[in-house]
């Protein structure tokens, strides 16, 4: 008797795909080493995001007071902006985060639509993506207070799910034409028009109009009667909305899968010529290291997307001076997730080789870390500049609290990134444009961890960017330039051990 599925059973691919989900994350779960670190991690979550949901709504004037009317006539445009942002977030990384790496997936029957919804269930796995998702939580939660809160923030979690569902749907649209015949060009030209368009709605003064006849304004109206007809209305559209882009998304998950990825194919089969030999060792190892960084699709894809995005948004937001100290840490934090959080994995098999190389390791360590931060340099420069075409001439005061600023951050990134590689090494695949350099749970912790310090930091230098002294901010940098030096050196000590560096290069070739 013959045991396949009926041709006729339409749902049979479907419910397959969302089993195999279920198997993928057991397999996930199964290769964690430190449980206890993960029950701790998701306990931290969900108080966060309960505190996030519920105690703005105990703060004197919630609902009721002044700054509450101010914050329910923008909360449309947060609605609007974390749909931006996950549309962003997911284009980036070619359609969203892989649930099982691109090397494992080959040997494994996994559908574009088990990876369509793995993709959709990482996406919160993504600090971005939270701290946004609580900013709107907390904003909801003071806007309508405590007599309203339960369906505004059931409405606002459906608008999440909706909203990054959505976006899914745009990215595995936007990769299919971005492998099709001239798509990298035709994704590129797109995205400068999409930014371009935003900068003369700004300039000319007519964002706001159009922002004020955004979709999310008959959102945010649907929970201002709290449970009522209304409200019920406006939730079952957002669930139909979420459900609808959960099953269209397989679509171009599909369309997407029968293409080639040109551009990780290009960058693998271009031909390079040899150039002439440098005239130092550290000067050959840069030269590798910057071609593993420059050449992988994700670092490219990635630092576009981290120095331009913040630098459009200072100049739509028309941030002063004082404020923008805040962007080169979370521009630097961003890059050092790209690779910088698993430094040494790019080497990947050719780890061995190079240990076999008559270098000293303290040479291979010292290019390694000018590469990172070259490339979170590069990455801050490009934001500064963007953002300081709105923001006028600086102070001397604002200039040198920048400068001071972007200085700290670049080696307190370096040094937390380097440390971390040594430490929790891992064998990773850069190659994709969705991969990632640490399972999904470990990159939280780590953008949270350098979210954290580098938003504190700049908070720092933006209150020194106020006083009329400008060489006080220098003066306090080189407290933090001081410390975070020591810790990278204390970082190099251990990769001169051979013991540890052997460990570090057997683990990442593996």
């Amino acid at each position: 008797m013959p045991t396949a599925a009926s041709s006729t059973d339409r749902l049979a691919p479907t419910r397959r795909a969302v089993a195999d989900v279920g198997h993928l994350l057991r397999f996930r779960a199964r290769a964690v080493r430190r449980r206890a670190s993960v029950v701790l991690l998701a306990a931290t979550f969900l108080a966060v995001t309960a505190a996030a949901a519920v105690v703005p709504a105990l703060v004197p004037g919630a609902a009721d007071g002044p700054h509450a009317s101010d914050v329910r006539l923008l909360l449309p445009s947060g609605l609007a902006g974390f749909l931006a942002l996950a549309v962003v977030s997911a284009v980036a990384s070619g359609g969203g985060r892989e649930l099982i790496a691109h090397e494992h997936a080959v040997v494994h029957p996994v559908s574009p639509t088990t990876d369509h919804l793995g993709a959709l269930l990482l996406a919160p796995l993504n600090i971005a993506w939270l701290l946004q998702g609580w900013l709107l939580l907390g904003s909801t939660a003071y806007a309508f207070g405590p007599g309203r809160l339960l369906p505004a923030q059931l409405g606002t979690l459906l608008w999440l799910a909706a909203a990054t569902a959505v976006a899914q749907v745009v990215a595995w649209s936007v990769e299919w034409v971005r492998r099709g015949p001239h798509g990298v060009a035709t994704v590129r030209v797109a995205g400068v028009v999409v930014a371009a368009a935003v900068l003369v709605l700004q300039v000319t003064g007519r964002l706001t109009a159009v922002l004020d006849r955004m979709p999310t304004v008959a959102v945010v109206a649907g929970y201002v009667d709290g449970f009522s007809w209304r409200w019920l209305a406006t939730v079952g559209a957002e669930v139909a909305l979420l459900g609808a882009a959960v099953v269209l998304g397989a679509v171009p998950a599909h369309a997407a899968a029968r293409r080639t990825p040109r551009d990780e194919l290009r960058l693998e089969s271009d031909l390079h010529p040899a150039r002439p030999m440098p005239r130092s060792l550290l000067g050959a190892l840069l030269r590798t290291d910057r071609a593993s960084v420059w050449r992988a699709v994700p670092m490219r894809r990635g630092l576009a997307v981290l120095a331009v995005g913040p630098g459009v948004v200072a100049i739509i937001g028309d941030l002063p001076w004082h404020a923008m100290t805040v962007l080169p840490g979370l521009v630097a934090s961003g890059g050092a997730l790209l690779f910088g959080v698993n430094a040494w994995c790019l080497d990947g098999r050719g780890g061995l080789w190079r240990e076999s190389l008559p270098v000293p390791a303290s040479t291979v360590f010292a290019a390694r870390s000018l590469v990172l931060g070259e490339f979170l340099l590069a990455a801050s420069a490009v934001t500064i500049a963007l953002s300081s075409l709105r923001a006028g001439v600086p102070t001397p005061s604002e200039a040198a609290a920048m400068l001071a600023t972007s200085v700290v951050v670049l080696v307190q990134v370096v040094a937390a990134a380097m440390r971390w590689s040594d430490r929790r090494p891992l064998a990773v695949d850069l190659r994709s444009a969705r991969a990632t350099p640490a399972p999904p749970l470990a990159m939280v912790g780590y953008s949270t961890r350098l979210a954290v310090s580098t938003t504190v930091t700049g908070l720092v230098f933006s209150g020194l960017a106020r006083v009329d002294d400008w060489w006080v901010a220098p003066l306090v940098a080189v407290t933090f330039v001081a410390w975070s030096t020591a810790r990278l050196l204390r970082t190099r000590r251990r990769w001169l051990d051979p013991v540890a560096r052997s460990r570090v290069v057997t683990t990442v070739a593996a």
